[in-house]
């Protein structure tokens, strides 16, 4: 009799065990998110904190959601001045020896190029270029030739509102930055190839930032009281708030104020007579396209060097349409 209850009391502890194994499985791979055995792909981006790189973050999302063998890690720093932070995620994402590919949109690309010499694991730049050997592809918008697009356009604008002398002022970003100096470099070419004159002695820098925008423009406001024709910026926040700050000054009220990215608010703003026009990247696909390109290469695929999403100038006709995708794609991250 001992020997019978002894043997049931064995057989159900291993049904017991058995059961607890079974369910440990399960409740860890559901809870997870992991994908077992999926190549995974490091994203580290220049900030999270803005709706351009919301908007990438959506379209490497929806790339992640339509491939069950990929998995992707998406970070990135508070603000586009946070280089140490940053700096620390590369570094992270490059000493992860199950991270089988990092795509990056560097802060500092010197920086970045520093840091993933001699990396044997695929590297793609996102956004921002990164001129090191170890970088497979480029994704991103061809930065001076969009802003070079939207100077030009601005210039026929100011020239329809009645100015006779074509100047203009920049408002630009971080100083050094590549993109920054992308952006500089086609506005000053679209805007004198077209034949204005690109006032370099009198840039502001606002470091990618509204409040420092607003000063600024106060700044050029004081300078220029008459106003001047074309007052660009080298995102749409810098040019909302350049424009909040002149709103007051009659000297100004026929000038074209041009920003970068084709954001929702940029958009609204063009649709309420604020904001004259904005050059529209295509961030989601951007996203999209730098995690298909990374997928490729690991799949043993050829890749294109540079991988252009393509851009559009964005004026009262197409704003709302702009305003309907872009909400559409943001949606996609609730």
């Amino acid at each position: 009799m001992k020997k019978r209850m002894l043997s049931l009391l064995l057989a159900a502890l291993m049904l017991l065990t058995l059961s607890a194994c079974g369910g440990g499985e399960g409740s860890s791979a559901e809870g997870s998110g992991d994908k077992d055995g999926a190549l995974k792909i490091s994203v580290i981006l220049k900030t999270t904190a803005s709706e351009h790189w919301q908007l990438i973050m959506a379209g490497c999302k929806k790339f992640e959601s339509e491939h069950p063998d990929v998995s992707i890690d998406i970070t990135g720093p508070a603000s586009e001045t946070s280089y140490d932070d940053q700096q620390n995620m590369i570094e992270t994402a490059l000493s992860n020896g199950a991270v089988d590919a990092i795509i990056i949109a560097p802060l500092q690309s010197e920086t970045a190029a520093t840091l993933i010499a001699g990396e044997t694991r695929p590297v793609f730049a996102l956004d921002t270029n990164i001129d090191a050997p170890e970088v497979v592809s480029f994704i991103g918008t061809g930065n001076e030739a969009a802003a070079k697009l939207g100077a030009t356009e601005a210039v026929k604008a100011a020239k329809a509102a009645g100015w006779e002398t074509i100047e203009c002022i920049e408002i630009a970003g971080v100083q050094g930055d590549a993109t920054n100096t992308a952006r500089m470099n086609g506005y000053m070419a679209g805007i004198t190839e077209n034949g204005g004159t690109f006032l370099t002695g009198e840039i502001q820098y606002a470091n990618a930032v509204a409040d420092q925008a607003v000063t600024c423009m106060e700044a050029i406001v004081q300078t220029h009281p008459e106003g001047i024709a074309i007052v660009c910026a080298n995102n749409d926040d810098m040019a909302v708030g350049a424009v909040r700050a002149a709103e007051s000054s009659p000297g100004f009220s026929n000038t074209v104020f041009l920003g970068f990215d084709g954001s929702t608010g940029a958009c609204q703003a063009i649709l309420d007579g604020l904001l004259t026009m904005s050059v529209a990247q295509q961030p989601y696909e951007m996203g999209y396209l730098a995690c298909q390109t990374a997928y490729d290469k690991l799949q043993g695929k050829d890749v294109e060097a540079v991988v252009d999403p393509g851009i559009e100038v964005i004026s009262p006709e197409n704003a709302q349409a702009r305003i309907d995708k872009v909400n559409g794609y943001l949606a996609e991250l609730k």
